[in-house]
């Protein structure tokens, strides 16, 4: 059997190292993330959920590799996509997710993030910890678009 694999070829070097500035700007707000108190596997599915509906190859394979290093089972990796229907994700976890879902989906619905949504965080999330899943999201969001956008190939060096 003959194994098929689609090479993707960038099409610039990644703005992050183009730039350096912004590159050192980016890394100072992931840090920033990390300063929250919400635990790594929490911002981790974040990261990658936000990545799955975004469509960045880059980040998922990524944030699959960063969520094992903090400990999150293949069981539940492989059903962040299904999230609602699979029974391994706690509340406070099933808060964030919808969160990052609804803060990806800006433009699914005029009111992006419903008051339900926001407040289901806050019941398990306090106002620093909220500020970092809200943060990763945006940031999240900003590394599916440089990297979808330049075609970054998964699974190479950043």
């Amino acid at each position: 059997m003959q194994k098929h694999v689609h090479e993707i070829t960038p099409r610039m070097t990644n703005p992050a190292y183009v730039l350096p500035d912004a590159g050192a700007a980016i890394q100072s707000l992931v840090k920033a993330t990390r300063q929250g108190g919400v635990p790594e596997s929490i911002l981790e599915l974040v990261h990658l959920r936000a990545s799955q509906i975004n469509g960045c190859g880059f980040c998922v394979d990524y944030g699959v590799k960063s969520a094992r290093k903090a400990g999150m089972s293949d069981e539940k990796l492989f059903a962040v996509a299904a999230w609602r229907e699979a029974p391994y994700f706690t509340e406070e976890e099933r808060a964030a997710l919808a969160l990052s879902e609804h803060a990806t989906r800006l433009a699914d619905t005029s009111d992006a993030v419903p008051d339900p949504v926001w407040d289901a965080a806050a019941d398990h999330f306090d106002e620093k910890q909220l500020a970092s899943i809200v943060l990763m999201v945006g940031l999240t969001n900003l590394f599916n678009r440089i990297n979808v956008t330049v075609r970054q190939p998964a699974g190479v060096g950043f």
